[in-house]
C-alpha cells in the first residue's frame, strides 16, 4: 500500500471514529425537559422590569414594522401582476421558449446531484422534532392571522377595474368585516397551520414531543409537493408570452406546471436512490464521482446545455481530437517519466523547464511572434502545473499510472468544454442568452469554483517563508482589498480588452466573472490565513517526523485543520459574494436586479412599476443567504467546530 492510500485510509478511519463518537454522544446525552408555554415566557421576556419593557417596546415595534410592510404589499398602488408575469424574465430574461426544455434540462441535473447529495449526506441527523414543528406551524398560523387582522380594507374597485374616489380623492375601502370575509383563503391557511400545531402540541407529551423526529429531508419534499400540487388546483392566473395576462381566473398553462412536477419527482427520487446507495460498499465511489460531478456541472449546463453550441465537425476531426490525443500521449509519457522514483531533482528541473516553455507561448501571444491555437497554450499550461507536482506522486507503478489516467481525464474535459466555450452559440435571443436570477446564480458559482483555489494559494503563499512568495502574495491581497469592487469590475468589463493581445478580446460576462474571482480571492486568502496561523506548531513537528513532504503535509495535516476552522467565514465570504452579484447591473449586464429595476418598469403595461419587483428581488436574496447559513450552522456542528 502506497503512502498516499495510507494517508487517505486513515483519513476515512479518523472520520467514521468521530461519526461513532458522536452518535453515542447523543445516546448518552441527559434529557432535559423543556420549560411549559408560560414559564418559558417568564423566565425568557418576564424575568424582570426592564426585560419586561424591552419585551413589551420592541414587541409593539415589531408588530407596527410588520403592519405597515403588510398595508404597503398590500395597498391598491401594488401592481403585483407586475411580478407574476414577468416571472420568465425575472428568472432567465430573454431565454427564447421555443428552446426552454434547455432550462428544465439544467434544473434536473441540479436537483438529481442534489438529491443524490442530500440522501447520502452525513448531516442531516436525527431530522425536526414534533416540538420544533408545532412551534413552526403555530407561528406561522399566528402570523398569518395576525396579518389578515392588520391589513386593512382594499379599495373597492368599479366594474372596469379602477380604483373609486371620494369627493376628496381618497380611495373608497370597504368595510372591515366585508374585508375580512373576503379573506377566505387565507382564514383558511391561517387556521389549519395553528390547528396543525396546537394539534401536536396536546397529542403528544413533552418528552415524545422532543424524542419524536420527522426527516428533515421528507418533511421539505412534503412541503414543495404541496406548493407544486396548488399549480394543478390554484387558480394563479395563466399568463402569456408578451406580458399580459390571458386568464387570470385559470390555473397556470402546461409548460409551467408539468416541468415542476417532474423536477419534485426526480429530487424525490433522486433524494431515495442516494439514500439507498448510502448503506452500500459503493457510497464512497459514488460520493467521490457526485462531488466531482457539482464541480463539472456549471461548466456543461452553461456552455454546453444553454448556449447550444454548432460545432464544425470537420474542424472537431482535423484539428481538436488530434491535439487532445496528442497532448494526452505525449504529456503522459512526460509525467510518466517525472514519476520515476529514482529521478530525483532532474524530474523537478524538467518542469520548470516545461513551465518556461508554457509562459513563453503566452508571451509569444502577446507580442505575436508565432501563431498557436489558444487550446494548445491551456494545455501546456496544465502540463507545466502536473509536472512540477509529478514528483509527489513518484513510488509504485500503480500510482504513476493513476496520475496518468488522471492527466488523460483532464485533457478530455479540458479540449472538449475549450472546443464548447470558443463554438458559437446557436440560442436566438436579442441580448445576452442567459440574463436574470440565472445569471446571477451563475456569475456566483463561478466565482466561489475559481476564487477558492486561488484563496488557498494566496494564503500559502504569505505564510511561506520563501520570500518571493510571501511578498507576491502580500501584495496582490493588499491592492485588491484596497480598491472597491465596483472599480475592478469596471476595470475587466470596459478596460481590460485593451491589454489583450490583437484579435484577442474577453466577453463582458466572462469578464465580470473574472473580476468577482480576482476580488474574492484576496478576501478569502486572509481568511485562509487565519485558519492556517490557528494551526499548532506540533502538528508540522509530527508530520516532519513521519516524513512528509511539504505538499502532503499541507494537503493531509494543515489544510483540513485550517478550512475546518474558517467555515464560518468562508460561508460569510460566500454569502457576500452571493449578495454583492447585484454590482452586474451597473456594469450593463442584465441580470436579477436590473431586470426588475429596469426592464419592467419600462414595459408599456407595467411603466414605472418597480417597488414590487424590487422586493421580490430582496425576498429572492434573503432566502438563499439564510439557506446557505442555515447549512454553514449544520456543517459546523458535524464538525464539531468550536467544541474542541
Amino acid at each position: 500500500m502506497s503512502e498516499f492510500e495510507h494517508l487517505s485510509g486513515g483519513t476515512a478511519e479518523i472520520i467514521a471514529q468521530a461519526d461513532q463518537r458522536e452518535a453515542e454522544e447523543r445516546a448518552s446525552r441527559p434529557d432535559e425537559p423543556s420549560l411549559p408555554p408560560f414559564e418559558w415566557l417568564k423566565v425568557n421576556l418576564f424575568s424582570s422590569v426592564l426585560n419586561t419593557v424591552l419585551t413589551i417596546v420592541f414587541g409593539l415595534l415589531g408588530l407596527y414594522v410588520y403592519r405597515s410592510l403588510l398595508n404597503w404589499a398590500f395597498s391598491y398602488e401594488r401592481d403585483w401582476d407586475a411580478v407574476r408575469v414577468n416571472m420568465r424574465a425575472l428568472f432567465t430574461f430573454t431565454y427564447p421558449s421555443s428552446q426552454y426544455i434547455r432550462i428544465w434540462v439544467t434544473l434536473s441535473i441540479v436537483l438529481t446531484l442534489a438529491g443524490m447529495s442530500l440522501g447520502m449526506s452525513r448531516m442531516i441527523g436525527q431530522g425536526l422534532s414534533l416540538k420544533r414543528i408545532s412551534i413552526w406551524a403555530m407561528s406561522w398560523g399566528g402570523a398569518v392571522i395576525a396579518g389578515i387582522l392588520f391589513t386593512q380594507p382594499h379599495a373597492r374597485r368599479t366594474a372596469t377595474g379602477e380604483v373609486m374616489l371620494d369627493d376628496h380623492f381618497q380611495p373608497v375601502r370597504e368595510s372591515y368585516g366585508t374585508a375580512l370575509a373576503d379573506r377566505g383563503w387565507w382564514w383558511l391557511i391561517g387556521l389549519v397551520l395553528l390547528s396543525v400545531g396546537l394539534a401536536i402540541w396536546w397529542s403528544f407529551g413533552d418528552l415524545r414531543r422532543r424524542t419524536t423526529f420527522v426527516g428533515a429531508v421528507p418533511f421539505t419534499l412534503g412541503i414543495l409537493a404541496f406548493l407544486v400540487s396548488t399549480l394543478w388546483w390554484f387558480k394563479w392566473g395563466n399568463y402569456g408570452e408578451q406580458g399580459d395576462i390571458i386568464e387570470p381566473g385559470r390555473t397556470v398553462n402546461d409548460s409551467a406546471k408539468l416541468p415542476w412536477t417532474v423536477l419534485w419527482f426526480v429530487l424525490t427520487g433522486a433524494y431515495l436512490l442516494g439514500s439507498r446507495i448510502a448503506t452500500t460498499a459503493r457510497s464512497g465511489t459514488v460520493r467521490g464521482l457526485i462531488n466531482f460531478s457539482w464541480l463539472l456541472t456549471p461548466f456543461v449546463t452553461f456552455w454546453v446545455i444553454l448556449r447550444d453550441p454548432a460545432l464544425d465537425w470537420d474542424h472537431v476531426w482535423s484539428t481538436d481530437i488530434p491535439m487532445a490525443l496528442a497532448f494526452i500521449v505525449g504529456g503522459g509519457a512526460v509525467l510518466y517519466l517525472l514519476t520515476k522514483p529514482d529521478l530525483g531533482e532532474i524530474g523537478r528541473v524538467i518542469g520548470v523547464v516545461i513551465l518556461g516553455v508554457a509562459a513563453l507561448n503566452w508571451v509569444a501571444a502577446f507580442f505575436g511572434w508565432y501563431a498557436m491555437l489558444q487550446k494548445a497554450r491551456i494545455s501546456f499550461f496544465l502540463l507545466a502545473l502536473v509536472a512540477l507536482a509529478a514528483h509527489n506522486f513518484a513510488g509504485e507503478r500503480k500510482q504513476r499510472i493513476r496520475l496518468v489516467l488522471g492527466w488523460t481525464v483532464l485533457m478530455v474535459i479540458a479540449h472538449y468544454m475549450v472546443t464548447m466555450m470558443n463554438t458559437p452559440s446557436t440560442v436566438d435571443a436579442p441580448d445576452e442568452f442567459v440574463g436574470g436570477f440565472l445569471v446571477t446564480v451563475y456569475i456566483a458559482t463561478f466565482t466561489m469554483i475559481f476564487s477558492f483555489p486561488l484563496g488557498i494559494l494566496l494564503a500559502l503563499g504569505r505564510t511561506s517563508t520563501l520570500p518571493v512568495f510571501r511578498v507576491l502574495s502580500t501584495i496582490y491581497i493588499e491592492v485588491v482589498r484596497g480598491v472597491p469592487l465596483i472599480t475592478i469590475l469596471f476595470f475587466f468589463s470596459t478596460f481590460l480588452n485593451i491589454f489583450l493581445p490583437v484579435g484577442m478580446e474577453i466577453e463582458k460576462l466572462a469578464a465580470a466573472g473574472l473580476g468577482f474571482s480576482l476580488f474574492a480571492a484576496a478576501y478569502l486568502a486572509e481568511n485562509i490565513r487565519g485558519g492556517l496561523q490557528s494551526v499548532r506548531r506540533g502538528q508540522f513537528e509530527a508530520s516532519d517526523a513521519l516524513g512528509l513532504t511539504t505538499v502532503q503535509r499541507t494537503g493531509f495535516i494543515v489544510l483540513p485543520q485550517a478550512l475546518r476552522v474558517s467555515i464560518p467565514v468562508l460561508v460569510g465570504a460566500t454569502i457576500s459574494t452571493f449578495k454583492e452579484t447585484s454590482l452586474l447591473a451597473i456594469i450593463g449586464i442584465i441580470d436579477f436586479l436590473r431586470v426588475a429595476n429596469s426592464v419592467i418598469p419600462g414595459q408599456t403595461q407595467f411603466l414605472g412599476v418597480k417597488m414590487e419587483g424590487l422586493l421580490f428581488v430582496c425576498m429572492i436574496y434573503w432566502i438563499g443567504a439564510y439557506s446557505m447559513s442555515k447549512f454553514s450552522q449544520r456543517l459546523e456542528k458535524h464538525l464539531g467546530v468550536g467544541e474542541h
